[in-house]
């Protein structure tokens, strides 16, 4: 059966579940590393960094009997910056849309101390949840049986949740589970998108990403937070020919600058190859990249940028 078959079919199909899952929680948690996984591919860039994640990013997850549209969102956190209040504001306002909520949390990182010093905060979040929510443990690979079992029950005090379930983003383990879960709370629905999008994120999006992606993870400090990508242009590739990027990537003061290029231009180089890559896998075709930094104080307080990059 053809995507559009099956679109037409489940419209006439009383069983078939369609909806929106916002993912939320902390920063760090590992929402897009579950929402890779969902997917079987990478959409949401990741680092072990907190609040990589800046945009809602949307995937589409399909199963033989519904069609889950999941967002995934920047991690909750108490914002002081412009930039931060922004990704919080679209964290929220991802769960006024949603049919089903799902609060991920990192159980590995989350000690008797830690938690007490941030569960008011989740609760306040939570009580703007008007929907079936879940909550999910992740990284449980990192955990012993002993110590998972107090860090499920602190957790489930802090919301009359649907459901509650252990898993690891990283290695799968329980995603099945949370998927048969999310699913039997999705409204009865048609197919809203073939089964052959993944995601309503356009290409240079996902390019501005994956480059950002490659800062977070080469450079250090507060240099990555300080930093942005604008793809200035996009050219097609012709008749085996490479697709030619042009980006430039933002930072706030000429210090950022010199340690985003590098010595000779080595760490501005690297960023570049470990990007092409990633983004030649994506649009599987050969590509060139071309990168430049430019120095824009206060970026992250200019409403105008902020917009463009989608805030």
């Amino acid at each position: 059966m053809t995507a559009e078959q099956r679109s037409e079919s489940s419209a006439d199909t009383p069983s078939y579940r369609s909806g929106v899952v916002s993912i939320v929680g902390p920063p760090n948690a590992g929402k897009s590393t579950l929402l890779n996984r969902l997917l079987g591919q990478k959409i949401a860039i990741v680092s072990p960094r907190p609040q990589t994640t800046r945009n809602r990013i949307l995937g589409i997850v399909n199963g033989p009997s519904y069609q889950m549209i999941m967002l995934d969102t920047p991690g909750l956190h108490r914002a002081r910056e412009m930039m931060n209040r922004e990704m919080v504001r679209i964290a929220m306002e991802s769960l006024a849309e949603a049919d089903v909520g799902l609060f991920l949390a990192d159980g590995a990182a989350m000690d008797a101390n830690r938690f007490e010093k941030r569960a008011t905060e989740y609760k306040e979040y939570l009580q703007a949840v008007r929907c079936p929510t879940f909550l999910a443990v992740n990284k449980i690979d990192l955990l012993t049986p002993d110590r998972l079992l107090p860090i499920l029950d602190r957790f489930s005090k802090l919301h009359p949740f649907t459901g509650v379930i252990p898993l690891s983003a990283l290695t799968g383990e329980g995603v099945n589970v949370l998927l048969n879960e999310l699913a039997a709370k999705l409204p009865i629905g048609p197919q809203y998108y073939p089964d052959d999008i993944p995601t309503d994120a356009s290409e240079r999006f996902i390019v501005a990403e994956l480059i950002r992606e490659k800062i977070f993870l080469l450079t250090r400090e507060e240099v990555p937070y300080s930093t942005a990508v604008l793809i200035d242009d996009f050219q097609e590739g012709q008749q085996g020919k490479p697709v030619i990027i042009h980006a430039t990537i933002l930072v706030e003061r000429g210090s950022q600058k010199g340690i985003i290029i590098g010595k000779g231009g080595a760490m501005l180089g690297k960023i570049r190859r470990e990007a092409s890559g990633d983004i030649a896998g994506m649009l599987r075709c050969r590509v060139q990249l071309k990168l430049w930094v430019k120095v824009k104080k206060k970026w992250t307080t200019n409403s105008g940028i902020l917009r463009e990059l989608g805030l």
